[in-house]
């Protein structure tokens, strides 16, 4: 099969300005429920992207933990590569893509780490393996093989037993957003794209909510 030939008509749903909320926290919350009871794999999957110093882009799968008015918030690594293109240059983009319900949300703004109470927190509520896993694993670094993985492990689990506190290179980031785009697919590729933007001024600005040609 050649893949240029594949093809794809997107007739499940549309988008309209006067059937999408005018704030765009709320069309995500409505979006992401609509996903997960849906029953979509993995509905709180994101891409995120970051930029280094080299000014090379870089993406990687990261599970959304928490939203609300303040922002989008993740947990990783803060020596991870993601965490250091991120101290270098703090803006950033996430992308959901929920394929059964051919639907787009893509997010860009400023990250900032959470506090370190948040972190506590919801390190606290992980599983065992997962909490021991955040010391096991020197993320990004190179490794000699999935032994040393094995090995991390089983020391920190025997030093830590069953009450391992959060490391301190691991921890929430959260990405305030300025933009926010909704794509909803449509037949003969003439898709739905919402964009909601903050304009240049200070103070609580409305949201300004605009269509893209697709």
């Amino acid at each position: 099969m050649n893949i240029a030939d594949l093809r794809k008509s997107y007739e499940k749903a549309e988008l309209s300005e006067s059937a999408s909320q005018a704030d765009p926290l709320k069309q995500f919350d409505q979006w992401l429920n609509e996903a997960i009871q849906s029953e979509v794999p993995e509905p709180n999957a994101m891409t995120l992207a970051t930029v280094g110093s080299d000014l090379r882009p870089s993406t990687r799968i990261v599970l959304i933990k928490g939203f609300d008015e303040r922002g989008i918030v993740w947990y990783t690594n803060y020596g991870s590569r993601k965490g250091q293109e991120l101290a270098g240059n703090p803006f950033a983009a996430l992308q959901f893509h929920w394929v059964e319900l051919e639907r787009v949300v893509r997010i860009q703004g400023l990250v900032e780490k959470v506090s370190d109470e948040e972190s506590d927190r919801y390190f606290h509520s992980r599983p065992l393996d997962s909490r021991i896993g955040a010391w096991a694993s020197p993320q990004s670094q190179v490794i000699n093989g999935r032994g040393v993985l094995v090995a991390n492990a089983a020391k920190y689990g025997a030093q830590f037993l069953l009450k391992p506190p959060r490391p301190p290179h691991w921890g929430g980031y959260r990405l305030k957003p300025d933009t926010w785009e909704f794509w909803q697919g449509r037949k003969s590729r003439l898709h739905d794209r919402l964009r909601y933007s903050l304009p240049p001024t200070n103070g609580d600005a409305a949201w300004l909510r605009e269509r893209l040609a697709p």
